[in-house]
């Protein structure tokens, strides 16, 4: 007698339904992939680390994609995978410490920038914030959510949201002056 089992499989061999949930979820990543990686770009200040967190997150959808009953909302999901996933990662001491290259560094690695101007000195402010600030102004200011899309998002109430981007820009609002105070007593920019 062959069993069936929850994913589909008749001894050994896949139903043609996983076929399809397949190619639905590829069509779904493929048309996804480029935001979601910008995202976890904001999220994580690294290229690597991005396309780590994004392979994560599919991962993760993939294995719960048959249990996702409202398709329009996938994005919110994946989203708050992004961000668990992010924070988790950070838990992690030996991630913080971690860092990889194909030859030592004679001086201390400067982060890319994809910016030039006044969007990397910003990018750098933003950078600069802790983990709950930084997720609510990357998902409200650069994903354009709304605010109660960012908390469904992040699992907090609305007015969380509301007060940690409002501490988020009155911390880059002041940087902002401080910085610009400095450049104008002819202090070296950093």
């Amino acid at each position: 007698m062959e069993l069936v089992s929850e994913a589909g499989a008749v001894g050994g061999m896949v139903r043609s339904g996983s076929a399809s949930k397949d190619a639905e979820f590829e069509a779904y990543m493929s048309a996804r992939q480029p935001s979601l990686l910008r995202t976890a770009y904001l999220l994580t200040g690294d290229r690597h680390a991005a396309e780590d967190l994004v392979q994560t997150a599919f991962a993760k959808l993939y294995l719960s994609w048959d249990k996702v009953q409202r398709r329009e909302q996938i994005d919110g999901y994946v989203r708050r995978i992004l961000v668990n996933e992010n924070n988790s990662l950070w838990r992690r001491a030996w991630k913080r410490k971690e860092v990889t290259t194909d030859q030592i560094p004679d001086h201390l690695p400067v982060h890319d920038r994809h910016y030039d101007g006044q969007r990397s000195a910003l990018w750098e402010f933003v950078r600069t914030l802790p983990k709950q600030q930084r997720a609510v102004i990357v998902l409200r200011f650069y994903e354009d959510l709304s605010e109660v899309q960012t908390a469904e998002i992040l699992g907090v109430s609305v007015g969380t949201v509301k007060s940690q981007a409002s501490r988020a820009l009155a911390s880059m609002r002041g940087r902002v002056a401080t910085q610009s105070t400095l450049n104008r007593d002819g202090e070296e920019e950093r």
